[in-house]
């Protein structure tokens, strides 16, 4: 008997019993689809902190100097000629001073209102950019300036989108608006379209130490990030003599590391969601074991007119194989339904542009699992149905 007439006895034998060949794909259907879903909620969750990391810069070291443990300290010059110095590995260095500065714009103050001090490169480190007018210059940093650019929200919401040399009070000084930066998320009160950007200068005079304990780099090339970081810590170890006066983060090793978790975690998940191919494969070989009692006088009948035990085992382990197939088919397009269901719930609850997005090796992977399971589940009831005597099989009801 050849493939085809063996798959074939096998399609045939599966629609005689739907119900019963429906229960038993059952298992396999439920681990294909929840494989597929928790997997894609995997890369669904990777691409979303992604997309969320580049806002910030993977090529971005920040430095945060504490000075505990020395009497030592650096300056924004030092930061500077360090990376003047080391120009094949930094493109650019800004100091940034976080304010808890108060913002009005007529005689409304902006609680959430974020205002930060930066240098000149920040916006091309952090790759923002312009709707209007200009950023903060060499000269506003070294005189003073009194001169702001403000997020998208701020514009659109106290100035109808018309801010462009209009002033607002920060800490009761009036600074004059040259520039509104692009909407970088969705422009909402304490978003990033919601902050006040100033010459870094000026808000670390408005700070409570007048120090400058921050500082970002931006490195030329990712590849590089563990040479410039260690370049980075051999200049501050030398400045401060102790390690506990700064820390370095690299926003590449963070979302590597958060990405790692997310895979450990999404492992683990599906091997437990694959659990069920197990239990399905169970179900298969039991339903394969009541087939071989029930279709004993037909085992007799072909191994009567010639049919080898090879030619029997092969019969149940295709139909067998047949049975996890079809599951497996069936579990795909439900995985993938359910994936489009989830991204729905997942936009509609979190108020996110995260997506469930299954991936091709997961598919290919969870439906070879499911096949070699029902082979594997099959092979003792198509051992069984091999071995049976013809005799007494002929002989059977």
């Amino acid at each position: 008997m050849s493939f085809v007439q063996s798959f074939k006895l096998a399609i045939k034998s599966i629609m005689a019993s739907k119900v019963r060949s429906l229960l038993t794909m059952l298992g396999i259907i439920i681990g294909v689809a929840a494989v597929i879903v928790i997997v894609g909620l995997g890369n669904g969750m990777e691409i979303y902190m992604k997309d969320s990391f580049a806002s910030m810069g993977t090529n971005i070291l920040n430095v945060n100097v504490y000075g505990r443990g020395s009497s030592r300290s650096i300056d924004a010059e030092d930061m500077y000629d360090f990376v003047e110095k080391n120009s094949e590995y930094f493109e650019a260095v800004s100091p940034t001073v976080t304010s808890n500065a108060r913002v009005k714009i007529g005689n409304e103050s902006l609680s959430s209102t974020s205002v930060m001090g930066t240098g000149e490169d920040y916006m091309n480190m952090k790759k923002y950019s312009l709707e209007t007018g200009r950023y903060i210059q060499y000269i506003d940093v070294l005189r003073r300036n009194k001169v702001c650019i403000v997020g998208n929200y701020i514009d659109d919401t106290y100035f109808m989108g018309n801010s462009l040399g209009k002033t607002i009070k920060i800490n009761g000084d009036t600074y004059r608006i040259v520039g509104v930066l692009t909407e970088e998320a969705e422009s909402e009160e304490g978003s990033t379209d919601d902050y006040v950007y100033i010459p870094y200068t000026n808000a670390a005079k408005m700070s409570f130490m007048g120090m400058i304990t921050s500082y970002s780099f931006s490195v030329v090339s990712e590849d590089n990030i563990p040479t410039s970081k260690k370049l980075l810590d051999d200049m501050l170890i030398d400045v401060f003599k102790d390690d506990r006066a700064y820390m370095i983060i690299s926003m590449s090793e963070v979302l590597d590391m958060m990405s790692s978790m997310i895979n450990v975690m999404v492992t683990i998940l599906a091997s437990i969601a694959a659990i069920s191919l197990v239990v399905g494969g169970i179900g298969i070989m039991n339903i394969m074991l009541v087939s071989v009692s029930e279709r004993t006088r037909e085992i007799g009948i072909r191994k009567a007119l010639g049919a080898k035990q090879r030619h029997i085992m092969r019969q149940f382990v295709i139909e067998a194989a047949t049975t996890s197939a079809l599951g497996g088919t069936v579990g795909i397009l439900m995985g993938y339904f359910l994936s489009y269901i989830a991204t729905n719930i997942v936009v509609v609850a979190l108020q996110t542009d995260m997506a469930v997005k299954p991936s091709s090796s997961a598919v290919l992977g969870a439906f070879t699992i499911s096949v070699a399971i029902g082979i594997l589940f099959g092979y003792l009831p198509a051992k069984k149905a091999a071995k049976l005597n013809p005799i007494d099989a002929l002989h059977r009801e």
